[in-house]
Parts: structure tokens; C-alpha cells; sequence
């Protein structure tokens, strides 16, 4: 059944009962859903924008999942580059023996914040290496006018790996690594003709609006495209640092591939191009990137696949930023914030949960400690946290610790309207805007509060006869949690395992259907209170009172 909803807009019928009235499909392949995130470039630590970044594409990948998909979630680094050979000689090392080491920082930081991709990729690897030299091979092969040789003198920015237009630079520097001084480069490369493929990147974002969102960066794109493409390098000479281009240049010598022609196939030789069952997982269903690689995916990226004549990805979600004090996180800009500082204060599930809802997944957010304890107490520690306390002490009060059968189906109702609501914010359908499917997840939560809040089942307690409205109340109250731990599990996972299990709700939360595809039943499961979902937080010890 699962599968039949899963890439169509949806209706439901009055009882919410998740009846599928199909109108429209926006995925090609209704049971698979290959979701990647950009490689991080391996010159640094993990930080703030890069942790934004893979939650928020976790969670898509989580919710996936709970609408019955084959989900593959890639992730990865990018580990070539002038950058990175830069700053394995600064420290004295091999460039290989840097990324080693930052590849592991990296992972840990991921497992630590509960990331559960399925491929982890490396463009040092050997697969990646043949993968990207095939393409390149395919691009001679299919299209053969799509490269040329051309002896090229530019502004290069080494932070963005990228060569820099006049149009670009702002007093001598690129905007987005001011601290860096842009490098005058000289030298004979392979370009590929990124201005013949112009129409065709205008009539694909024409006919395929979704494939590059939100709309505002499709706009930046398309005006980018009415001043006209430029044909961009595609390998680089003197350079060792990098996979070798698969074709010499004219005189012989065997050149570097450009990083950015390293590092997009990416999401296509993790599939094991040219090899094995590459196709099916190819196309990607969606790429989520930050604002500032659009142009990259949205440009550059679809024009390799179209002179190479493969399928191109299905859309393409670029994410604002995470601000500090008003600025972009930057380490060469010294705006910095320490993740494992964040983590610690409350845990990972809540520093996730902080991101996604506090910073929109279409537009820049900012963060503060302020900010943070604020939504942790009133969110998480006081509204959910305190609802789940309250009915499992009620329920091992009044019920021996079983969950009744009786339940008010009026709430269920309304709950399930704003999970459709939380559900088409995360499929695709109004694009990726997981801050505003946690919004619609909290009206659930403020609802169960204020039921329990004006039914005061403490006081009902009081008089055996109003014993079944007690256990309508206290069956609604559970069934409500137990929705609730589902629709949270994408973005907490470890907090919603805690409250399904305080439920005593059998096996892994994880495995259990999006609430509007089947609503969970709690009658006969024995609670358990336990911990406290979300401790509230401590005032420090110089602001307590003295003895």
C-alpha cells in the first residue's frame, strides 16, 4: 500500500484515514529516492553550516524512509584540490595523510550527530578516480566539439576553486573568501563549452520549474544565464594534486582535473559508474547543496551529464545559511562556533532539532546560545518533554500502567491534518521546508497539552464515576505521544526512540510508517516514565541560591 502513495500529491479522506487521491507524480521512480548532500571540502573541522546541511538532509532521508522509500543517502568529501595541497604543506604532510585525518573528524562528527547516510564517499578513492575519467572519457566520446584547448590567464580564488570573472570580484577580492588574496593564473588547459549548452539549461529550468528551488535561487539562475555563459577549465597544468584528466593536452603533458569536474560526478560514481548496476540508482531524486554552489549544480553540473548524455538529477534544494552575529560561519573570517560545545548543552537530538526549526531550510537563520536554551526549555523540555512525563505518570496511576483503549477520535482528526501538513513540506511536494514541517509537528504538541490542560484528568480521577471518560482522556493523551515520537523521529532520532520506548511501544520507531499512512494504536502497551525526556536546564552554580 505504502508504495502507491509515495510520490503522488495526496488527499484524505474526512476520517484522515490517508486515502490517496493521486493528482500529480513528481518523482520518476515511485519507490526509490537517492538523496545526496555536497562533499565537504577537506581543508578544515566539520562546523555549524556543514552540520545544517546533513541534519536537515537527514531528515528528509529519515522521512523518506517512514513513507515506505528505498532511501539512499550519500554523503562524502572533497578531498582534491589546491586548497588542500596548500594546507597538507603548510603542516608539513602529505596531502593524502591531511584528508585521512579530516575524513575521520568528519565521520565521527556525523555519527555523533545521529547522520544516517549510507555511503560514505571520497573522491581519493580508486572507483571515484575511474569513475570521473569515464565521464570525462563519455563527454569525448558523445559530444566531441564539448571540449578544446585554450591557453587561459585569470583571477583565481583558491578558497572557491574557482576561477574569478571581473563581475565577480569586489575591491580585489572574491566576496565570499575576502581574507584570501586571489592568485593571477596563467596556463594552457582543457575548457569544456559550457556557453553551448545555455538554451538548454533556460528550457530545463523553464520546463522543469522544481528542478532548481527554492524559486528565488532558480531566479539567480536564470538571470545568470541572460548575461551569458563563459567556458570554463577543465583540467589544470602543473598540478599534481588531483585525478589525472584522462586526455593530454596537445603537447603531451597529462593534467589535473579540475576540482569541480572532481568533485560534482561525485554523486554519479557513487552509484559505481560505469560499472555494475549503476543505472539503477541514477538519476539523483534530489541534491541539497548551500546557496553558494548553485551555480555549480544547477549550471555546470546538468551540462556535463547533458554532453555526456546521461539523465540529469531530479531537482536540486539549495539552503541558506547559518549566521552568527549576522555573518556567515567562516573559519578564514575567523566567525566560528564550536559543534561539540553546541552538542554538550543539551545533546545532539536537540541541537538538531534547534537548526531545523529555528533556521529556515530556504533562506539564511541565525544562531544564538539565547535563542537556543529558549527553544529547548519551552519546546522540547516543557511542552513535549513535560506532556510525556505527565501521561505516563498518569496512566501508571490510574491504569496499573496500561494504555486504555478508549480514545477521543476528534483530536486524531486534527492531528493528522497537520501531519498531511508536516508530510507536504518534506516530500517534495511544496519542496524541502522541514522548519515548517516542525511547525506544523508542535501545533500536535500544543494541542495534547492543552486537551490535557482542559480535561484535568487529575481531577476526573477523583470520581469512579467518571472512570471512562478518565481512560478516553488518557487513551487520546498516549495515542497523541505515540504520533508525535514518529513524526519527531526524522529530526530526533534518539529522543523519539526515548519516548516511543517510554510508551511501551514494541520495536524501532524508525520502522514505523508516517503517522497519516497509519495511525498508531497504543491500547494494551505498558508505560514506562523513566529519565526525563529533555532535563531542564540547570542554572549555573553562581546563580543559585545560597544554602
Amino acid at each position: 500500500m505504502t508504495s502507491a502513495l509515495l510520490l503522488l500529491q495526496f488527499d484524505c479522506d474526512a476520517s484522515g484515514n490517508g486515502i490517496a487521491l493521486p493528482r500529480r507524480a513528481f518523482f520518476r521512480d515511485v519507490t526509490r529516492f537517492y538523496i545526496t548532500t555536497a562533499i565537504d571540502y577537506a581543508n578544515g573541522d566539520p562546523h555549524v553550516g556543514h552540520a545544517f546541511e546533513k541534519v536537515g538532509a537527514d531528515a528528509i532521508a529519515r522521512f523518506h524512509r517512514a513513507m515506505g522509500r528505498d532511501v539512499h543517502f550519500l554523503i562524502g568529501m572533497d578531498e582534491h584540490g589546491q586548497k588542500v595541497a596548500q594546507a597538507a604543506e603548510s603542516r608539513g604532510v602529505a596531502p593524502q595523510a591531511l584528508v585521512d585525518e579530516i575524513a575521520t573528524r568528519f565521520e565521527a562528527m556525523w555519527v555523533r550527530l545521529g547522520i544516517s547516510h549510507d555511503q560514505f564517499m571520497r573522491t581519493t578513492g580508486d572507483a571515484h578516480r575511474r569513475g570521473v575519467q569515464a565521464l570525462i572519457t563519455r563527454i569525448f566520446e558523445r559530444s566531441p566539439d564539448a571540449f578544446y584547448e585554450k591557453a587561459y590567464a585569470g583571477w583565481y580564488c583558491v578558497g572557491c576553486e574557482a576561477f574569478k570573472a571581473e563581475s565577480e570580484i569586489v575591491d580585489g577580492r572574491c566576496p565570499l573568501h575576502a581574507t584570501r588574496v586571489l592568485q593571477w593564473t596563467e596556463e594552457r588547459n582543457w575548457f569544456f563549452r559550457l556557453s553551448a549548452y545555455a538554451e538548454r539549461l533556460r528550457a530545463l529550468l523553464v520546463e522543469r520549474p522544481d528542478f532548481c528551488q527554492p524559486s528565488s535561487r532558480r531566479n539567480e539562475i536564470l538571470g545568470l544565464l541572460d548575461q551569458g555563459l563563459d567556458d570554463i577549465s577543465a583540467s589544470r597544468a602543473r598540478f599534481a594534486w588531483g585525478v589525472p584528466f584522462p586526455v593530454p593536452s596537445g603537447d603531451g603533458e597529462v593534467q589535473s582535473t579540475y576540482v569541480w569536474f572532481d568533485a560534482l560526478p561525485n554523486y554519479l560514481t557513487a552509484t559505481g559508474f560505469p560499472d555494475g548496476d549503476w543505472a539503477t540508482r541514477w538519476p539523483a531524486s534530489l541534491h541539497v547543496i548551500g546557496k553558494d554552489i548553485t551555480r555549480f549544480h544547477v549550471v555546470i553540473w546538468p551540462a556535463m551529464l547533458m554532453a555526456a548524455e546521461l539523465p540529469l538529477p531530479e531537482r536540486v534544494w539549495a539552503h541558506g545559511f547559518v549566521l552568527l552575529g549576522g555573518e556567515r560561519f567562516s573559519k578564514s573570517a575567523g566567525v566560528s562556533l564550536d559543534i561539540g560545545e553546541a552538542i554538550e548543552r543539551f545533546g545532539p537530538d536537540a541541537f538538531r532539532y534547534f537548526l531545523l526549526r529555528e533556521v529556515p531550510f530556504d533562506a539564511d537563520g541565525s544562531f544564538s546560545w539565547e535563542r537556543f536554551a529558549e527553544r529547548y526549555n519551552a519546546d522540547l523540555a516543557n511542552a513535549l518533554g513535560n506532556l510525556a512525563s505527565r501521561a505516563t505518570t498518569m496512566v501508571e496511576k490510574y491504569c496499573d500502567g496500561i494504555v486504555p483503549a478508549t480514545f477521543d477520535a476528534d483530536i486524531d482528526d486534527a492531528d493528522l491534518a497537520d501531519l498531511r501538513d508536516a508530510a507536504s513540506a518534506m516530500d517534495g511536494t511544496r519542496g524541502y521546508l522541514v522548519h515548517q514541517a516542525l511547525e506544523a509537528t508542535w501545533r500536535t504538541v500544543a494541542r495534547a497539552n492543552e486537551y490535557v490542560q482542559s480535561r484535568q484528568p487529575w481531577t476526573v480521577a477523583r470520581d469512579d464515576a467518571r472512570r471512562d471518560e478518565l481512560l478516553a482522556i488518557l487513551g487520546t493523551t498516549v495515542r497523541a505521544l505515540a504520533r508525535m515520537a514518529i513524526a519527531i523521529a526524522p529530526v530526533m532520532p534518539a529522543r523519539a526512540q526515548a519516548l516511543w520506548s517510554m510508551l511501551g511501544a514494541p520495536g524501532d520507531v524508525h520502522a514505523q510508517p508516517w503517522p497519516t499512512l497509519a495511525v498508531p494504536d497504543p491500547a494494551g502497551w505498558r508505560v514506562t516514565k523513566g529519565a526525563p525526556l529533555f532535563p531542564r536546564e540547570q542554572p549555573p552554580a553562581s546563580a543559585a541560591s545560597p544554602a
